[in-house]
């Protein structure tokens, strides 16, 4: 029998079957900042989100969490031509209630119906009051599990698959899906936060992150999204449709491998990277290497806020 998780609050007379995590009511939790390299938390939630057409069900006020100065707001013109202003902020974006078109594009499999995503930009400050709204507003939910998305730069090449290291800090959950759990010691950002609370209520939690090539840090990075969204369908059992991303990732490849081609010695570091990878026995890197390369990429963003490793040339 799967064990079960009897939770208090608004969800009591609900439990929680962690194995696969299918079949419950998943909130996909990314954000932007120091948990996103190359955009492939975020991204990742961003087309769930639009897949399965959800809106805002619960949103943070700003003014308490986020300085502007760190964090500005920004201004765009929409379809009307008219200039407005975007916050900074985080929401929880949940099913409308209305039928979505019958078309490839949709998200399906168990739970599809009833995914969440929570979405926003890392706090500047009273990170425990944030976690706390935010965690309250997945119990009013009847949120079950919560799989946390986040991306690292990391010593990986653009030309092989891109590693995806799973962890979670509960018992269960690791011996019902078989994932691992960090011994990492150090600075965190929002989504250790955001776990440590969910925890603390009840609510199972799943933390994935996704590798990402550190020489092009400064891209977009369609393979790592690509990469996030599989081990989410593993986990879940969700089928997820991709569109035009697989294309985006040839193109990301593509446009790295011309790079290379003019600098001997960035081709010569990536050749370097991908004679270290392929000495894996299988294409997938251990979870071991992963999670050591998450510890280091967390030490190393610890000593240095603003950046990321040393790189032979930042690209992108």
């Amino acid at each position: 029998m799967s064990p079960e998780f009897p939770v208090s609050g608004s969800g009591a007379n609900r439990v929680q079957h962690p194995t696969g995590f299918e079949g419950g009511r998943l909130l996909i939790v990314a954000f932007e900042g120091w948990n996103d390299a190359g955009e492939a938390a975020t991204g990742a939630a961003r087309l769930l989100s639009e897949r399965l057409g959800l809106v805002e069900i619960a949103a943070v006020d700003p003014e308490l969490y986020f300085d502007y100065q760190f964090t500005r707001p920004t201004i765009q013109a929409d379809s009307d031509g008219v200039r407005r202003l975007t916050w900074p902020g985080a929401a929880i974006l949940g099913p409308s209630g209305m039928p979505l078109d019958d078309d490839d594009e949709i998200v399906t499999g168990p739970g599809a119906d009833t995914l969440h995503v929570l979405l926003g930009a890392e706090p500047a400050r009273t990170w425990k009051g944030f976690a706390a709204e935010l965690i309250d507003a997945a119990l009013s939910a009847d949120v079950e599990g919560i799989v946390l998305l986040g991306a690292m730069l990391a010593d990986a090449p653009h030309t092989r698959p891109l590693a995806v290291f799973a962890s979670s800090e509960n018992p269960e959950v690791r011996a019902a899906l078989g994932v691992e759990r960090s011994t990492y010691e150090g600075p965190v950002g929002i989504l250790s936060v955001i776990a440590d609370q969910a925890e603390r209520v009840g609510i199972p939690t799943v933390s994935l992150w996704a590798s990402v090539p550190h020489y092009v840090h400064n891209a977009p990075s369609p393979k790592a999204v690509l990469a996030l969204l599989g081990k989410v369908e593993e986990l879940t059992g969700l089928s997820i449709p991709r569109g035009s991303l697989e294309d985006e990732a040839q193109a990301w490849e593509a446009s790295v491998d011309a790079l290379a081609a003019d600098d001997e010695e960035m081709a010569g570091y990536i050749q370097q990277l991908e004679q270290a990878r392929d000495a894996v026995d299988a294409p997938q890197a251990s979870g071991e290497a992963i999670a050591q390369e998450f510890e280091r990429y967390l030490r190393r963003r610890g000593d240095q806020p603003g950046g990321g490793p040393w790189r032979p040339r930042d690209v992108g």
